[in-house]
């Protein structure tokens, strides 16, 4: 694979590349978004929209990338965002990508919908990470998940917020696509023959397994269960952002679930500003969506973000080339970041402001 690897030059290349690679309903269940896809594209306009002031003349002898998240150092602000059924994209699915992320160093937030369990995943790298937890009815269910979590050595805990019903995905309908069974959920998993065209069956059974009554109490509950930090994944709103903290995160992500849920919900990056504000230095915030360029992640530092997540390119890196292609994705961006931060004269991460963009 090294020679067509050589060739791939940004992160888009690497989604062209696995859509020759995997099965057309394989790379719609990954590309898909919910409805009618508007919000697919929302993001990435958005981004385009900023536009970057570079400061001159400044001693770029060196480029700090480094950070923390949750006390913890990485190299770069870059982190993998959970998703699930990675053994879609690789045989090796999640035990890859964990080799991968651990190689460069970044967080991996371990979807519960991983096609290996959560301890297989721990044991295959020793690299920093999460484990993404979503808004379970059962609550027995969720305290076994993060006793396991927590026996594992995952460093702390991702609740999706923005998850209590199941989107409209017209693709995965038209393909009547089967969800495989995960080991940490297996009644998550869907069978061919529950599709039809409304896909109201599928959002039935996932009815029975989310939790449509959570309210910030939820939040709440778990921390209180676990010594684990909290984090709050799927917030668009500055107000949601301060009751998530009020209610006991340690951090939140601005996300959209990838255009996955509510179609032509507004841009994470645009949610940013205002949910940064609403936080202040209570809590950390992160951001994902749309993120394929190092100038991408360069203006969500410049808008307040901690780090950014990146979802589907290392998925796309993934079916290409396995752990090493997920690594390949991550580094490219990092690389790309560091360029862009020298660029505008930032020798670092902490000299990365709200004066660099418009």
């Amino acid at each position: 694979m090294t020679d067509t690897v050589n060739h791939l030059v940004n992160l888009d290349d690497y989604e062209t590349r696995a859509r020759e690679l995997l099965d057309p309903a394989a790379y719609d269940y990954i590309a898909g978004g919910a409805d009618a896809e508007v919000s697919l594209g929302l993001p990435r306009r958005a981004l385009d929209a900023i536009r970057l002031r570079p400061r001159v003349m400044t001693d770029i002898t060196t480029c700090d990338l480094s950070t923390t998240v949750l006390g913890h150092p990485v190299p770069a602000p870059i982190l993998v965002a959970p998703s699930g059924d990675h053994g879609i994209a690789h045989p090796a699915g999640e035990l890859a990508t964990a080799r991968g992320a651990a190689d460069t160093g970044t967080v991996m937030v371990v979807s519960s919908g991983s096609t290996y369990p959560l301890e297989d995943i721990a044991a295959a790298a020793a690299g920093p990470r999460w484990m993404h937890l979503p808004l379970l009815r059962d609550r027995d269910l969720a305290v076994e998940l993060l006793r396991r979590a927590e026996r594992s050595g995952y460093s702390a805990i991702c609740l999706t917020v923005d998850h209590k019903v199941m989107a409209k995905r017209e693709r995965n309908i038209r393909n009547r696509w089967s969800t495989p069974p995960s080991p940490n959920f297996p009644a998550a998993a869907v069978p061919r023959a529950e599709w039809d065209v409304t896909g109201a069956a599928i959002r039935k059974r996932f009815d029975g397994l989310l939790d449509r009554s959570a309210t910030w109490p939820y939040v709440s509950w778990l921390a209180e269960r676990t010594s684990l930090p909290v984090v709050a994944k799927g917030v668009l709103a500055g107000a949601d952002a301060a009751l998530a903290v009020a209610s006991g995160a340690a951090a939140v992500i601005v996300s959209d679930h990838g255009g996955r849920q509510l179609d032509t919900a507004v841009p994470p990056i645009e949610a940013l500003p205002e949910v940064v504000a609403a936080v202040g230095d209570r809590a950390e915030v992160y951001v994902d969506g749309g993120f394929r360029r190092g100038t991408d992640v360069l203006k969500a530092l410049a808008l307040g973000a901690r780090a950014v997540l990146i979802g589907r390119p290392v998925l796309w890196g993934l079916a290409v080339d396995g752990a090493a292609g997920v690594s390949a994705v991550l580094l490219m961006l990092r690389d790309e970041l560091e360029t862009a931060m020298a660029m505008c004269g930032a020798a670092g991460v902490a000299g990365v402001t709200k004066e660099l963009v418009r």
